[in-house]
């Protein structure tokens, strides 16, 4: 599973059924016909809509699109909310507590979490991508395997064809153009915080099975089939690759994605009943029957695809 994406992608206002229930459960997830990036929200007395718009958090810039509908609803909107207020990550004196939680605890090392023969692939691979292990021996796994990868590197190619789009910067840019207030669902210190749930011994094996499905190459055949699936707007898809992603993200599901979308809900419902909002959110959020799409028709709101 491609790092940039889940990673990112990486993060359920539950509404339980009753035990005497008899009927099948109603679901309110979208179906495979609902093939939307961009939706939008209505009901529950909300003066205005708001829409909900599922990103890739970064693309190669000859596969970025932003329909006309999208481009529409930002500027019917008072206000753009990213899981993380963009804003802020301008903010170098808010960046550097972030940036200190990349360092594994109590002076762990990678050597710490390795054989030495698999200490010595890892360090091998890295070398080859021109980052020795020396300046980078105490970041948490998890972190390294985002720069694991060639496709990691070849990001900062100038050549135009494997320029890279992140679509929060692209819209950010927008959002300032309209002089739109911006927020965010969540900080950027939760969201690291959020590592430290997963053992520095499982980060590892991550960060070793990312070494070892790039040198097989499979790794870019993984992303081509994403980026296919989120230009084709299938967000369904997308949520079963990830959730099929056995020995990847799928295993901490409800910590890095499930729970997240729960705690989202509230504040948006916040959120939309003073000001139309624009959402953008990694598209993995929003698709399944515990994701936002779902939970907010579990609400009682309208939440509708927009495909112009």
């Amino acid at each position: 599973m491609n790092r940039f994406f889940t990673l990112a992608l990486l993060i359920t206002f539950s509404f339980t059924q009753s035990w005497a229930q008899v009927e099948a459960p109603v679901s309110y997830a979208p179906t495979d016909a609902e093939k939307a990036l961009l939706w939008e929200v209505s009901g529950q007395d909300l003066p205005k809509p708001s829409y909900i718009f599922g990103t890739i958090h970064m693309i190669n810039k000859a596969d970025f699109f932003l329909t006309e509908g999208a481009k529409e609803a930002l500027a019917s909107t008072d206000k753009i909310t990213f899981e993380i207020n963009m804003e802020d990550m301008g903010n170098i004196a808010a960046l550097m507590p972030v940036m200190m939680k990349m360092f594994m605890a109590d002076g762990k090392t990678l050597k710490d979490l390795y054989t030495a023969e698999e200490y010595e692939l890892v360090q091998a691979h890295f070398e080859k991508l021109g980052l020795p292990l020396a300046f980078m021996g105490r970041i948490k796994p998890m972190f390294l395997s985002m720069m694991a990868s060639e496709d990691a590197m070849n990001m900062q190619n100038p050549n135009q064809e494997s320029e890279i789009v992140s679509y929060e910067m692209e819209l950010m840019k927008m959002a300032q153009d309209q002089e739109k207030a911006v927020d965010g669902l969540e900080t950027a210190e939760f969201q690291m915080s959020l590592f430290d749930s997963i053992p520095y011994d499982a980060q590892a094996q991550m960060l070793m099975a990312t070494i070892q499905s790039d040198e097989k190459d499979s790794e870019s055949n993984q992303l081509e089939e994403m980026v296919k699936m989120y230009k084709d707007q299938d967000i369904q898809g997308m949520q079963r690759m990830v959730k099929g992603d056995e020995g990847g993200i799928s295993e901490y599901e409800e910590l890095l994605l499930l729970r997240r979308n729960r705690n989202w809900i509230p504040i948006m419902e916040d959120m939309m009943a003073n000001n139309p909002t624009f959402f953008a959110v990694g598209a993995g959020h929003l698709g399944g029957e515990e994701g936002v799409i779902a939970l907010l028709r579990k609400a009682g709101y309208k939440v509708a695809p927009i495909n112009r």
